[in-house]
């Protein structure tokens, strides 16, 4: 559906809804690009870094002297001798009185985490400086270590930061009685508590720890030696970080070139400021020479940042026909031992996320944000959604049980009907289009739901060993992380706008300059397509630049599926400006009013004759300039920025049938279907795309993944051999299907696609994880749902054991010996 695209309606191909094939995929996946750890320049130094085995211990003594006799070694450095190193900025600020330590590059009196920088050495190889850093004489006073959150918090605590005088970074807070959104939930608990016609639910669940385990490790390479300093950095964010190096290191704006080339994945990992980026930067200006560096992926996975860590705790009461009356969240959210750049506000966005698609009366959400002596955290794919989405998820079913309602029926009976968008949630959002009922009835169809419950009988009453569970996951989300001015309601430090302007050239082609810097999400060809609808030009006279904060000047980058549905839009914006300046000259050229003057499938043409010019020949004559009206200038090219009013909202329902062995542990999904809405789409092969990947992540946080450390602060899971990612064979087919509301919010009517996948999933496959033993008496297991902690958890059911969801997870168990393929392979715990 490209109803709401500015096209013409006999225009004989439309690009926006066809199925092409990625143009950049070419040089991509042949490797014939350039990407950063690539890039070599005359008389180029290689970095490498010691980083501190503690995870807190104050540096008792430290020299150099032995690295720089090392061979090959040209320079080597502590924090001491970085005077100039200024903390990294952290741009969002939640509270007034958030705590925020300074976080400096390289440590110089004490370290907080391991993995923290401790030394830089420069040599002429890589090989050589890693092994300078055997030279390196440091002595440490270790100290207590705190990692669990509830004990971070508990009176008398070691401190992360002493200085800070707590472990509590922020507490936020959000009541829709307060806010004149709602009720009061406080009593509507109460009288749900006193009322023998309503029940509460309540329940504690853990969001684990995860590591975006991005494809290419992160790497910087600087330049000092021209006029402007040139960084190439395998970063999502090139506009804001030239923004945030200027604003926290000194370095005047217009003196900063940043470059993203291509950029080998990021899912929130590469939305930094990295100690790494500043390191680089620093040693270059020092020796007035380029240098490099780049993470190795043990690196990568020890201290690059990780995501969710949540602990929540979740209250719903609700009438005994199923109508939800209240809903109360309280979160612990793990910061690690420092601020990332969003870090803070990250599980805020769940906030608005809890009451998903349900009418809910009275709602309160409080988020503790808590320091730790592990990695910090911040935004990982959809960022604060997904465990909002899990929680509200996994609550539903939880209160469906205690009704005795079927879970589905209970969903249906309290989530905002087709017919009543636009629709004002309890937490303030308004969202301004969607169909829940058709999106799930085709959902439940593909997935032939009813024959799957049948079957779940059969297997209930013969008492097979393997039984068969059934999870729903109804969701929505908000991306396109906007609009400026509720972003500055929240304290973030930035907007959410995106700017585009498009060149036409004289010869025929067009070039579309971008903000949104792609990393793998297929913006060259989406925006192609978008322009030869707009301007009617061939799809292979498109050319996208990006990710050069020189050529592309501004621009507010990729994350938060805020690509398509924002700097997708201003491509749009741009696009009919080079149309309104084209039809002055066609009119002028055709000797004809401007009103008389109609554009489709790139011809300009006058009503009611044959009289008509191409784009292309408006372009050459701008470019000749013989003849023009007065006061027109002699391009067509045009630049738009846009910040929408509101976030998209693209929903969908996820269904997931799982099979459990109860005698060993071992979970296989047997059949995963999902139907979203995306408003509408630009090309199916890339949305299709987007929700493989998003499904793998999701399900990944639900049965294999987890950063795992041990009582002294150590990261156990810095391998891929202890951090179990999932391979194309230990996932299932999935079956896509697709409704169409196209959002009201830009004028492509997209929505957003990037993160649903990984929303959505995670309580799908958890929930059915649940559904083939909760018979059995089992109540939850803790993520990543695997053999060893099913097992143990039907175990303990049949010993009558608790199985509370904040009970510490079993690692070991008789099943380790019986696993099999699937998520039964080794390595998750």
């Amino acid at each position: 559906m490209t109803a709401t695209l500015d096209t013409a309606a006999d225009a004989p191909v439309m690009e926006v809804g066809k199925e092409r094939r990625r143009k950049e995929d070419a040089h991509l996946i042949t490797g014939r690009t350039r990407w950063t750890d690539n890039i070599v320049l005359n008389g180029m130094v290689h970095l490498a870094l010691l980083r501190s085995p503690y995870a807190h211990a104050k540096i008792s003594s430290i020299s150099v002297a032995g690295a720089l006799d090392s061979p090959g070694v040209v320079g080597a450095w502590t924090g001491a001798d970085f005077p100039e190193q200024g903390g990294l900025p952290c741009a969002w600020p939640i509270t007034p009185d958030m705590k925020s330590p300074v976080r400096l590059p390289v440590a110089v009196e004490a370290v907080k985490f391991a993995g923290e920088i401790v030394a830089v050495v420069a040599a002429r190889t890589k090989a050589e400086a890693v092994d300078a850093l055997e030279a390196i004489e440091i002595d440490y006073e270790p100290l207590e270590v705190v990692l669990d959150m509830q004990a971070a918090l508990a009176e008398g605590s070691t401190l992360v930061h002493p200085e800070l005088g707590t472990n509590q970074n922020a507490v936020w807070a959000f009541d829709s009685a307060g806010a004149g959104t709602g009720g009061d939930v406080v009593k509507a608990l109460a009288d749900a508590e006193a009322d023998p016609d309503q029940v509460v639910v309540e329940r504690v669940f853990r969001q684990q720890r995860l590591i975006p385990a991005f494809m290419e490790p992160r790497s910087t390479v600087v330049d000092p030696t021209s006029e402007q300093i040139t960084m190439w950095s395998a970063t999502q964010i090139p506009h804001v970080l030239r923004v945030l190096i200027a604003l926290s290191q000194g370095i005047p704006e217009h003196k900063l070139r940043v470059i993203a080339p291509d950029v080998g994945g990021g899912f929130g990992g590469k939305l930094q400021v990295t100690p790494e980026e500043i390191i680089t930067l620093m040693v270059a200006r020092k020796m007035n020479k380029p240098v490099k560096f780049t993470e190795t992926r043990s690196e990568s996975l020890l201290s690059a940042h990780h995501g969710r860590d949540q602990i929540q705790r979740l209250k719903i009461s609700a009438r005994k026909d199923g109508t939800i009356t209240g809903f109360d969240v309280d979160l612990l959210a793990d910061m690690g031992a420092y601020l990332g750049t969003v870090g803070p506000g990250v599980p805020i966005l769940g906030a608005f996320m809890f009451n998903a698609i349900y009418k809910i009366p009275a709602y309160r959400f409080t988020c503790t944000n808590v320091f730790t002596n592990k990695t910090l955290t911040d935004a990982y794919r959809g960022a604060g959604r997904p465990e909002a989405t899990f929680g509200v998820e996994r609550m539903m079913d939880e209160l469906a049980v205690e009704l005795g309602m079927e879970p589905m029926e209970l969903r249906k009976k309290n989530w905002i009907t087709h017919e009543e968008f636009p629709f004002t949630t309890i937490s303030g959002l308004t969202y301004d289009s969607g169909n829940y009922e058709a999106a799930t009835a085709q959902a439940m169809e593909l997935f032939d739901y009813d024959g799957m419950r049948a079957e779940q009988l059969r297997r209930r009453e013969s008492g097979d060993p393997v039984q068969l569970g059934i999870g729903i996951s109804t969701f929505t989300e908000m991306c396109g992380l906007a609009p400026s001015r509720l972003l500055g309601s929240l304290a973030y430090a930035a907007g959410g706008w995106e700017s585009a302007s498009i060149r036409m050239l004289p010869t025929g082609g067009v070039e579309v300059i971008t903000g949104a810097t792609a990393h793998g999400q297929g913006h060259e060809t989406a925006w192609s397509q978008i322009v030869a609808d707009q301007l009617g030009v061939p799809f292979e006279n498109v050319e996208v630049i990006h990710g050069d904060t020189q050529s592309s000047p501004r621009g507010m980058d990729t994350y938060g599926s805020r690509s398509l549905v924002v700097g997708g839009a201003a491509i749009v914006m741009a696009s009919q400006k080079v149309i309104a300046k084209a039809k002055i000259i066609a009119a002028h050229l055709m000797e004809a009013s401007e009103d008389d003057i109609e554009f489709a499938s790139g011809k300009f043409s006058v009503k009611g004759t044959d009289t008509s010019m191409g784009i292309g020949e408006i372009a050459w004559a701008a470019f000749a300039a013989h003849n023009l009206p007065d006061g027109v200038e002699a391009n067509l090219d045009s630049e738009a920025t846009f910040d929408p009013e509101n976030f998209s909202y693209p929903h969908g329902t996820h269904l997931c049938a799982m099979e459990v062995d109860t005698e060993t542990g071992k979970v296989e999904i047997r059949s995963y279907v999902c139907v979203d809405d995306i408003g509408v789409v630009v090309n199916p092969l890339i949305a299709d795309g987007q929700m493989h990947g998003g499904l793998a992540q999701g399900i990944a946080q639900a049965l294999f993944e987890e950063a795992q450390y041990s009582e002294d602060g150590q990261l156990t899971s810095g391998t891929f051999v202890d951090y179990l990612l999932p391979s194309a064979a230990d996932l299932p087919s999935f079956t896509l299907g697709r409704t169409v509301t196209p959002a009201t919010t830009n004028p492509l009517g997209a929505k957003g696609v990037g993160e649903a996948g990984t929303i959505a999933s995670t309580p799908a496959v958890v929930n059915a994880v649940i559904d083939a033993v909760r018979h059995l008496g089992v109540k939850d297991v803790e993520m990543p749902c695997s053999p060893q902690r099913v097992w143990r958890a039907i175990q303990d059911a049949r010993a009558g054991a608790s199985t509370a969801p904040d009970a510490a997870p079993v690692v070991a168990g008789p099943a380790e010996g019986v696993l099999s393929t699937g998520v039964a392979l080794g390595g998750s715990e």
